[in-house]
Order: structure tokens, then C-alpha cells, then sequence
């Protein structure tokens, strides 16, 4: 099974909205890309909501059959390990394989020694095709790279090994995400990380890097646009060069792990895509759930009060709807309105201050970070919350549908209407 050229990892968490998200990547198809659907959730969404992945998939393809796309659809096993990932085998063809607990602990002296023997035909000055720079690379750098991330790679192998015996090993896509390092990967050391998970045998399709700035759940970038520009720039050379030096999948291609909205990084990825003709895998979170919530408070008077009582638990409940998400938020507590103001609030001041409308004077990241992690209280309401969302059933298709076409989609995706 091959990624397709484009791609996008979409999340869904109450399994309503399958058909308006195809809806928005037929507009795209429309426009001249398509764009392939992932449907993901984590074991901790599945956990949090009281679904299995088995729920997904049922989705995933009914939307299919109710929308008629025409082209693939995948179904991703998101952020799982060798403990998490039985559940998702029957369900899913799309693994990311999150080494995450692994980078930096280090691998036995053995193997980093085998490593270090293996990559000695790099030793010296390492040019890339496309990138500027060039490395030096030594021993004391290859040794470095493998304490850092050699037992990272083996966990993935470990894993990939594991679904492929299930599966078999043309039945699914494999993805590698290394974004939750601490530092960003400099060039070189992602194209030795290439270079050990084709020596562990994974044939990695997409991989996801760490980049420079703060990827924060459903709000804009936090950093030096042009930083981001130049690493992903030199990030498309090196998974080009890597294919070719070490016989990787011809459709490996970066995933950017967005948290979601990072808009002004859109046309910075767009124009570095077109210069190379290189894929993209994107990975959104959370944001067609804000769109249901916005959804629902457009329904309404009885929507807008459900909307309200999911932000005033969460308010109530601030500390332990964060703590999960608390290296990706930042939330000023300072500067959320207090829930008994957003008591009297209208409809329209509602989605004002919750929709991603930088333009607009009352938006607030902060609102809508704790919105974007109080899914949990939507769920525990049961069907307060799933009759008001079936009741606002045109009005969120419809959110949902724009969001991703319009805010995403079409500013991204090379030929998808700009």
C-alpha cells in the first residue's frame, strides 16, 4: 500500500462529521488537488470519548459510500506503540509509530558501535542536494545521533514488526513521527535518522519531524516564519536524498504535525511543495470538533446554552483538562472571560471569541484553547451534547465543511483553488 501525494489527517471525535470533511476535499478535488483523507484518533481520544477504532473505520467508510469519493481513504492508528496498538489492527492501514517516550534514551554501546560501522560512508563532509550547508560528520557525531534517537528507531522497528506480522506488510502505511524531541532536527541528523529506520527495515512513508517554534493546539504558529521556511525547505531535500541513498519508499514525504491552524505557515509550505514537487501529509487536531462547538451555538438557543456549560466545566475544571495537553497549550488564565460573562453573551459573541478569525478584535486564543481541550466534558454530557449536535446537524456540516476547505485546504495544497 502507497501514501498518495497528498494527504490529510483528519480527526473526527464524536464520528459525525466524515461526510462534511469529504465535502471539502471534494471542492479540492474540484479545484485541481486531491487530497487524501486519514481519519485519526489516539488511543487517549478513544479512551476519553468511549469509542473504539473500529468505530472509525465504520465512519471512514460510510462517509465514502454516501459522499462517492472516488479516490483512497486511510484510517490512521495515531500516536500508538507496541501497548497501545492491538486494538487498532483490524481497523486501520495507516500506523503513526510515536517513538516519543524513546528519543534519548540511549541504545546499547553494541548497537550504537554497529551503527557508527555502518554509516562510515558518510564519514567526512556530507552534501545534500539542495541544502547549502554541508556536515562534517565523524564518529563522535554518528555516536551522538545514535544515543539520541538509535533506540527511538528500534522501538519503531519493534513496533512496524509487530502490524506487519498481524497485517501483513503491504496492507498498511507506515509513519515515523520524531516531533516531540526537544530540538529540531538539523538536516543532517534527520537524514541519519532516515538512514537508521531503513536499516531497522521500516519502510517509512511519511515522516514527521521536530520543527523550530511552538506548535500549540488550534491557534497560529508561535515563532520565526522564516526559521520554519528553511528548515522544511532543507527537510523536503533530505527525505529526496534519503529515498535515493538508502532505498526508502518512493513515496516517503514529510508530515507536519500542526496541532492545527498554523495559517502562516501555509504559504510558506505551499510554495516549498511547488518548488519541489514533493507530497505533504498534514496532521490537523481538534479543529472540527471547535467547528461542531461553533456549530451548536449558531443552532440556537439550546445549542448556545450546551456551548456555554461546555466552557464553564471546563473553566471550573481548567487544571486537569490542561495537564494532559500541557506541553502543547498555553493558556493565560488572566485572560479567560469568566463563565458567568459568557453566560450573557449572544450566539455571534460566542463564535466571535471561539472561531479563528484573526481580523476579528474579539478572538481569543486563550477561550479557545480551553475549548479545543474540554472535548472530555462534551462527552461525559452524553446526549446533551449528541442531541444538540444532531440538532445543529446542517449548520456544523457546514462549519466544518468551509474551515477545512477554506482555511486549510485551499491555502496549503498546490492547484486547490488559489
Amino acid at each position: 500500500m502507497q501514501i498518495e501525494k497528498y494527504s490529510i489527517g483528519i480527526g473526527d471525535r464524536f464520528g459525525q462529521e466524515g461526510l462534511a470533511q469529504l465535502r471539502a476535499l471534494q471542492k479540492a478535488e474540484q479545484s485541481g488537488a486531491v487530497v487524501v483523507p486519514v481519519w485519526n484518533k489516539s488511543f487517549r481520544e478513544h479512551s476519553i470519548i468511549g469509542t473504539k477504532p473500529d468505530d472509525v473505520r465504520l465512519e471512514a467508510d460510510q462517509a465514502v459510500r454516501a459522499a462517492g469519493w472516488k479516490h483512497p481513504h486511510h484510517v490512521d492508528a495515531d500516536h500508538i506503540g507496541v501497548k497501545t496498538v492491538d486494538g487498532f489492527l483490524a481497523a486501520s492501514d495507516f500506523f503513526t509509530l510515536d517513538v516519543a517516550d524513546f528519543i534519548g534514551r540511549p541504545a546499547t554501546s553494541d548497537a550504537i558501535a554497529a551503527f557508527v560501522r555502518d554509516m562510515a560512508p558518510f564519514l567526512g563532509t556530507l552534501r545534500i542536494p539542495g541544502v547549502d550547508a554541508t556536515f562534517e560528520v565523524n564518529d563522535r557525531v554518528l555516536e551522538t545521533i545514535g544515543r539520541q534517537y538509535l533506540y527511538a528507531v528500534s522501538e519503531a522497528g519493534r513496533t512496524y514488526r509487530h502490524v506487519a506480522s498481524a497485517k501483513g506488510a503491504d496492507n498498511f502505511i507506515t509513519e515515523v513521527s520524531v516531533d516531540e524531541a526537544t530540538e529540531p532536527q538539523l538536516p543532517f541528523e534527520l537524514f541519519f535518522i532516515l538512514a537508521a529506520l531503513a536499516r531497522e527495515g521500516v519502510p517509512v512513508q511519511t515522516i514527521a519531524p521536530k520543527f523550530s517554534g511552538k506548535f500549540l493546539k488550534g491557534i497560529d504558529y508561535v515563532g520565526d516564519p522564516a526559521t520554519f521556511e528553511r528548515e522544511f525547505d532543507a527537510d523536503l531535500c533530505v527525505v529526496a536524498h534519503a529515498r535515493a541513498v538508502f532505498g526508502l519508499p518512493a513515496a516517503l514525504k514529510l508530515s507536519v504535525h500542526t496541532g492545527s491552524d498554523k495559517f502562516m505557515l501555509y504559504p510558506l509550505i505551499r510554495r516549498a511543495l511547488q518548488n519541489h514537487g514533493a507530497g505533504l501529509h498534514l496532521k490537523t487536531a481538534g479543529t472540527t470538533w471547535l467547528e461542531e462547538v461553533i456549530g451548536v451555538a449558531l443552532s440556537g438557543a439550546r445549542g448556545l446554552g450546551v456551548a456555554k456549560r461546555i466552557y464553564s466545566q471546563a473553566h471550573a475544571r481548567f487544571e486537569e483538562l490542561r495537564k494532559p495537553y500541557a506541553t502543547v497549550v498555553e493558556i493565560d488564565t488572566g485572560k479567560l472571560p469568566a463563565p458567568a460573562e459568557v453566560d450573557r453573551w449572544t450566539a455571534e459573541e460566542f463564535v466571535a471569541s471561539l472561531r479563528h478569525d484573526q481580523s476579528n478584535p474579539s478572538y481569543n486564543i486563550h477561550f479557545r484553547q480551553l475549548v479545543h481541550v474540554a472535548f472530555r466534558v462534551a462527552a461525559e454530557m452524553g446526549e446533551e451534547w449528541h442531541g444538540a449536535l444532531t440538532a445543529a446537524r446542517e449548520i456544523a456540516g457546514r462549519c466544518v465543511t468551509d474551515n477545512l476547505y477554506e482555511r486549510h485546504i485551499r491555502p496549503l495544497f498546490p492547484a486547490a483553488g488559489v
